[in-house]
């Protein structure tokens, strides 16, 4: 399986947000040297992938209430093997949200985040090496709640905050704002 196509999109991301350098080299580091970078059963970590998933206006974005996390945050799940990253946030956000069709709207890496999950039930505590894409629904709007969710909910961007206090959901608010202009 090729890591190179995330690697190059790694490259690409460091060349728009060059102060995040330290983040992206760690992911640059972890892809290269880790064989089974896409594999969950990858006791140290894995790579995820994640849809901020922006309301057609622009001004929402489709946060879901993790069940198991227990926060709220954006859709988003395992590579399970697959190294198309996109097309797994893809995937993520359609089994996530219940819409069928979504379009990239800016290319390559929305935004990336290296953050632990706690263990359970014979899972070690690990890292997700998280890839985000900036999507937005073709189509209906609609959601249906899958059972990863307590809840789903169009929020205004503005209104993020109040949700999370969490550093990465904060900064892909600023670049929320700064892409479309908001």
């Amino acid at each position: 399986m090729s890591r190179q196509p995330l690697l190059d999109q790694l490259e690409s991301y460091l060349c728009r947000y060059p102060a995040e350098g330290p983040t992206i080299h760690r992911f640059v580091d972890f892809v290269k040297a880790e064989p089974g970078c896409f594999e969950r059963t990858t006791p140290s970590g894995h790579i995820t992938g994640s849809a901020w998933i922006v309301a057609p206006d622009g001004r929402g974005v489709l946060l879901t209430h993790h069940r198991k996390l227990d926060c709220w945050l954006q859709l988003g799940g395992h590579a399970d093997g697959d190294p198309d990253v996109v097309a797994v946030a893809h995937k993520e956000a359609q089994e996530e949200s219940g819409m069928e069709e979504f379009e990239q709207v800016v290319p390559g890496i929305f935004d990336l985040d290296i953050h632990p999950i706690p263990a359970r039930k014979g899972e070690p505590e690990h890292l997700h090496y998280d890839v985000r894409y900036l999507l937005r629904p073709l189509g209906s709007t609609v959601y249906t709640v899958s059972e990863e969710s307590h809840d789903l909910r169009w929020v205004d961007v503005d209104e993020v905050a109040s949700l999370t206090t969490e550093a990465s959901m904060l900064r892909m608010v600023a670049k929320h704002r700064e892409v479309l202009g908001l």
